[in-house]
């Protein structure tokens, strides 16, 4: 049974938060964890504290399977844009250029793996 964790309007633009995204993308949680936990980006402390509240979420509806024994992965990661504020900066001979401040929401599943299929197996097939 998966569960679903969701971040909205975190100030980092999108697209430096789908390259920390890509890193952890079908990756098991202890293996994300510490990817996340050593990568120097800005989004990547925010991703961590998702991908264990998502982990929380999935304890709580499994309070009977143990968090050892589950063997869970990153099911689906996914960074959509969010809102933008737009300000003005002043420019030369009067002018007023636009700075776009750039926000995102990110989504993140996690899942046990089936009993037939490791999170390895998993792993390498999302490589592929």
């Amino acid at each position: 049974m998966e569960a679903i964790a969701r971040l909205n309007n975190v100030p980092t633009s999108p697209r430096k938060m789908r390259l920390v995204a890509d890193l952890v993308r079908g990756k098991r949680v202890g293996h994300a964890l510490s990817i996340l936990k050593f990568t120097p980006n800005h989004g990547s402390i925010k991703l961590e504290k998702l991908l264990l509240s998502a982990v929380a979420n999935w304890q709580a509806k499994n309070p009977d399977v143990k968090l050892e024994d589950a063997d869970l992965y990153v099911k689906t990661i996914f960074v959509d844009e969010g809102r933008m504020l737009k300000r003005l900066r002043p420019a030369p001979q009067g002018r007023a250029h636009r700075i776009r401040k750039r926000s995102n929401h990110v989504t993140l599943i996690v899942d046990a793996v089936d009993a037939g299929v490791t999170a390895d197996e998993v792993e390498t097939t999302e490589n592929n």
